[in-house]
Parts: structure tokens; sequence; C-alpha cells
């Protein structure tokens, strides 16, 4: 009986923990697609006001630590004089978002890193403030320079599974 009663103290002292060790991938990234000039918003952040695609890309997010990280490639302008390239856009940051449309909605960010001429961009490393709980995690990349198009989203995971 002590030995059932100790396997069942364990249990509930450890449950929170492995509560909180979820992993979130994304097995797809795909461009915005939207009208030139038309703002197509997630949560509270705007869209790039260009159609954008992508030939692949992946993240994950481990909401309990911030572990974080995204590959992209082919991330490229659909159509304007800027058809089949990144335009003026040469970084972008990854951004978690949580609770989405609710009062507790956060917006965190990676550090920016380069995108290529070719629209290839790779992170590895931590998103800091992730709160408990973590609803419904959507993933987005987002313009970091040039500055008047910073913060847009541009692309978004798809195809999410989420792991404890």
């Amino acid at each position: 009986m002590k030995t059932i009663l100790a396997l069942l103290l364990s249990l509930a002292v450890s449950a929170p923990a492995l509560a909180l060790a979820q992993d979130v991938r994304w097995q797809d990234i795909v461009g915005v697609i939207t009208a030139q000039n038309v703002d197509n918003p997630v949560a509270d952040v705007d869209s790039g006001t260009f159609a954008w695609s992508t030939r692949n890309g992946q993240a994950s997010v481990n909401l309990s630590t911030g572990a974080s990280a995204f590959v992209v490639q082919g991330l490229v302008i659909n159509g304007t004089v800027f058809s089949g390239t990144p335009g003026p856009v040469t970084s972008v940051t990854g951004t978690l978002v949580c609770n989405a449309g609710e009062a507790t909605e956060a917006v965190l960010d990676t550090a920016a890193v380069s995108l290529s001429p070719v629209g290839h961009a790779q992170f590895g490393g931590r998103i800091q403030g992730i709160p408990n709980p973590c609803s419904n995690p959507l993933f987005l990349i987002r313009i970091a320079t040039p500055a008047g198009a910073a913060g847009r989203w541009i692309a978004t995971g798809t195809e999410r599974f989420i792991t404890h």
C-alpha cells in the first residue's frame, strides 16, 4: 500500500511538469494569400500586402522551455515587379502567437534572421516569455526589415501537431 501511495504521490507531483512539456510542430510553412494592398490579419498581426509563396518549411516550439526553430525555403513574392524574389525584404522573424483573439493574446518573436535573395531563412534559439497556457498556438514568419514593413506576416505554419 505504501508503494502505491508513493507512486501516486510521485505522479501527482510530476503531472504538472509533464503537462507543461509541450512540443508544437508545424510540418509546412505557406505564404500569405492576399490581393495586392489588402491586409489579411491573423490575430492582431497585419499581413504583408503582396501575395507570398514558399517551396517548403517547418517550425517547432517547446512551450515550456521556449526552444524554437524554423526553416523556410523559397519565400518569395507572387506578382508585382518583385515576383519570384523577396523584393526589399532582407530579414524575417519567427513569431509564436498564443491565445489568439483573447484578452491574454501574446505575440512573441524570435531574433531576426537574414532572408536570402532566393527566400531561404533559418533560426534556432529561444522564444522568451511564453504564457501558460498557450492555447491555439500559431506560427508566423514576419518581416523584420525593411523598417516600413516590419511586423507584417508573410507566411504561416500549417499542419500543426502538439505532443506532450
